[in-house]
């Protein structure tokens, strides 16, 4: 058994659903469930469409449900399917109309009614992959997620699975599997308890495809999206860009956190509790070997694996002759950075002070007004995190090479900090110099030699 998820941009449209489907029909020997994400951009056109009803009222919700409706009715036509239009189609189709008119009446959107309202677009997305399944002689099930034993607390628009979920789960797959059925499954969404629709936050298509692997004792779960695996760093900015074969668990999580657009680190976790290898690969080019995400790598793998950035960040430098030899400081501090609700990214701490990086959307006056009684507060935005995802038994050999990357283009590194993990390094830059220094960075460690002095 295997898992394969594919990503919106890989069920956009009839050519892509055609495509998706021969990738599948090459590995229905392994007994394969399909996790789907919403077609294309339907998530956010359901959501443009509860804020115009929000904010415009019910003359706009027609206009915005045409737009839902035009996606997936042209699909079905074009797949030929659309002799008329089917029954569970037209009654989704019309449920999400008689939502949208109440968004509009009452001006309101809760968490609960935003779960309901972007579950649609998986919900439509498999059963029309579903019935062009059955059209070429495969006999694809669309199962929601709550059909096949995905059950969450109630927390909306970012749910945890119950414990439980690791023997529904199998006990509603296997069975179908057995009868040669080709489960296709709704990614992102689940039910609750008490049966009202939620969802599984960011990464949660990802998460449906490693619990269903982890819960089931998949093979491997194969996570298609619109890239050839995860890359060194964004092609679009570092045209040289080349695909990684192979990364840790542990990697690819440093690689999230940090910015890059590869599974979510929530998403892997399932995986590494049970070891279960995923693998990204490009629907648009099958033939790429993508990148295996794994629990190890062999002693062959090149030092420096990936650089990875994230831009406007604010760099908060506090010092207190307090913290010198007591015990306690760093607790008030982090304390009132969890009362005001804000996540600290980074941390370096000497005797004297701590630095921490934060999001730069975090308004920092209230907790600037509470750390100022027992520390002197230093707040400096317009930064970037340059990360290099790598082997810190190398630590000395990368370090050099990267501060002289840094001396040749005059760049000040303003804080360093080595991950926990082992497999992180850090810099905070000015933004203004964050994208030379990514691509003096990727010179140096992917276009010059990778390898050891």
């Amino acid at each position: 058994m295997i898992v394969m998820k594919f990503g919106g941009s890989s069920v956009a449209n009839a050519e892509r659903i055609r495509a998706m489907a021969d990738i599948v029909k090459s590995q229905l020997n392994r007994k394969p469930v399909l996790v789907l994400s919403a077609m294309g951009d339907t998530t956010d056109h359901l959501l443009d469409a509860a804020e115009k009803a929000l904010k415009t009222g019910p003359h706009t919700v027609e206009q915005s449900l045409e737009i839902i409706t035009d996606i997936h009715l042209c699909a079905l036509k074009a797949l030929g399917l659309s002799n008329s239009v089917p029954e569970d189609i037209k009654s989704l189709l019309s449920d999400l109309a008689s939502l949208l008119a109440g968004i509009s009446l009452i001006r309101e959107l809760t968490g609960k009614t935003r779960d309901f309202l972007v579950s649609f677009g998986e919900r439509l997305s498999v059963r029309i992959a579903a019935m062009y399944f059955k059209s070429i002689g495969i006999n694809g099930q669309a199962c929601d997620a709550w059909d096949i034993g995905f059950i969450t607390d109630s927390n909306f628009t970012g749910a945890e699975l119950l414990d439980e979920c690791r023997l529904t789960v199998p006990a509603k797959i296997e069975p179908l599997l057995q009868a040669g059925i080709l489960p296709v499954v709704t990614g992102f969404i689940a039910k609750n308890q008490a049966g009202d629709i939620t969802t599984l936050g960011r990464g949660g298509s990802d998460l449906t495809a490693t619990f269903i692997a982890s819960a089931c004792g998949a093979e491997e779960v194969q996570v298609w999206k619109d890239v050839d695996g995860i890359m060194s760093y964004d092609p679009r900015i570092v045209k040289s860009a080349k695909p990684i074969s192979h990364v840790t668990y542990e990697e690819a999580s440093e690689l999230a956190y940090f910015g890059a657009q590869v599974l979510h680190p929530r998403a892997m976790l399932p995986c590494c509790k049970t070891g279960t290898p995923v693998i990204v690969k490009n629907s648009y080019n099958p033939a790429a070997p993508g990148t295996i995400i794994s629990a190890a790598l062999d002693s062959s793998a090149a030092p420096v694996r990936a650089l990875t950035s994230r831009r406007n960040v604010t760099l908060v430098d506090i010092v207190s002759a307090r913290m010198l030899g007591a015990s306690g400081f760093l607790g008030e501090v982090f304390s009132a950075f969890a009362r005001h609700k804000i996540s600290v990214d980074m941390v370096a701490t000497s005797e004297v002070s701590v630095s921490v990086t934060l999001d730069s959307s975090n308004e920092l006056s209230l907790i600037k007004k509470e750390l100022s009684q027992i520390a002197s507060i230093d707040i400096k935005t317009k930064k970037a995190i340059v990360s290099i995802i790598c082997n810190i038994e190398k630590s000395s050999w990368i370090l050099e090479r990267a501060f002289a990357v840094c001396a040749k283009l005059g760049v000040q590194v303003q804080m360093i900090s080595q991950g926990a993990s082992k497999v992180n390094i850090s810099f905070v830059v000015n933004d203004t110099q964050a994208k030379d220094l990514v691509c003096g960075l990727h010179k140096e460690f992917f276009e010059h030699a990778n390898t050891t002095l």
